[in-house]
Order: C-alpha cells, then structure tokens, then sequence
C-alpha cells in the first residue's frame, strides 16, 4: 500500500517530524513533564513511562499498523510532542493505500499555540495527499475534547459526527473502558484549498515572528 513503519523525515519551518526512535524517549520524558493540563483524553505517560511507550509505538510499527513520529524543534533540536499515521486502509482492488488516520498527537504545553500543530498536520497531510495519494485523511478524538477538536477543526479537517463507543479511553480512571470519539476528515478533493488555507496560516505566523524579533 506504500505505507511503511518508518516515513521519511518531514521538516518545516516551526517543526521537523522525525520517525520515532529509541533516542527520542529522554526528549519525550521532558516534553511530557511541563504543564500536564491539556492531557486528560490523551495518551501521555508519565517521565518514567515513554521507554514503553517507544516500544509499544514500534512495535505498532513492525506491525504495519502505524508510523510514529517525535515532533521536534528544528532549532535547537529539542523534542516537542508525538504524532503518528496510523490505521492504513487500502482501495477495494486490495491495491495501493486509500486512507489513512492521523493520531496519536500530543505536543508539549511550550510548544502549543506556537504553530507547531498546524505545520505538523500540513505537512503530514501533505505527505499522505501527494506522497501516498490518499484518497480520504482522518483524525480522531475523545468527543469530551473540546481543545483538541477545536484544534483539528482549526487545519481545515471538516467535523463528520461521533462514533459511540469505538476507541479505548485515555482519560484516568477510565481503563479499560471505550469512549466517544468525534471524526473529522480531509478529502482529496478538497486538499488544494485546505493546503492553500494552511500554507496562507503559516505565512502569516512567520511574518508575525519576524516582525517580534
């Protein structure tokens, strides 16, 4: 399907998404130590979790089932947050790659708000738009998130409705159990405006960092 455990590295100007690795686990620990607030609905570990957390990802990945990234600050190289592609669906031929889920992401509370996000969907979106030619992009999250669904809904993905009880809960206490989950997506064809919308976004962040040096 040409969906592979290990993508290429995709850099932009705000964040470089690097395929995970084992390297990245001291990185993700000090990302995941700043301000935790945001991380109620989402898969975070705690400092002394993120080897299992590596590990599990790649084994994910060995799998075929997803391909992981750390979000990384092209600057100064330090690790920001996580994402990854996952559920790869193939056409009903059974040939080359139909669709695909962007998930798994979680940014570091420093690096929210600054633009990282919006580059980071750009460029994953890009990737599998006009590497894989995808024919459809979703993303997923706990339907409680007002905060992440507002930030999907932000990079141009349209909201699709709520699944009841289709994906495991992340929130504490919660173990075990299924939650809600809100599903947003982007479709080829509406790709070229979203991409124009998201490069103008960006455009419009440079210049505002530009202009505060």
């Amino acid at each position: 399907m040409g969906f592979t455990g290990e993508g290429p590295v995709l850099e932009g100007a705000f964040v470089r998404l690097e395929p995970l690795g084992h390297h990245h686990t001291a990185g993700l620990a000090e990302a995941a130590g700043e301000e935790r607030d945001s991380y109620g609905y989402t898969w975070v570990p705690g400092r002394d979790g993120f080897r299992a957390y590596v590990d599990a990802q790649l084994g994910r990945a060995a799998d075929g089932t997803v391909v992981p990234y750390a979000q990384v600050d092209p600057a100064d190289g330090r690790v920001v947050g996580a994402t990854a592609f996952l559920d790869p669906r193939p056409w009903p031929s059974g040939e080359g790659l139909c669709a695909v889920e962007i998930g798994y992401t979680w940014l570091a509370a420093s690096a929210q708000g600054t633009g990282v996000n919006a580059e980071a969907k750009y460029l994953l979106f890009r990737h599998a738009f006009e590497s894989w030619e995808v024919a459809r992009v979703d993303l997923k999250t706990d339907a409680r998130n007002a905060r992440s669904r507002a930030a999907i809904a932000s990079v141009g993905a349209s909201f699709e409705g709520v699944l009841r009880n289709i994906t495991r809960s992340w929130a504490p206490g919660e173990e075990g159990r299924l939650r809600d989950s809100a599903v947003f997506s982007i479709i080829a064809g509406e790709w070229p405006e979203r991409r124009a919308a998201l490069e103008a976004r960006l455009a419009g962040i440079r210049e505002r960092r530009s202009a505060a040096r």
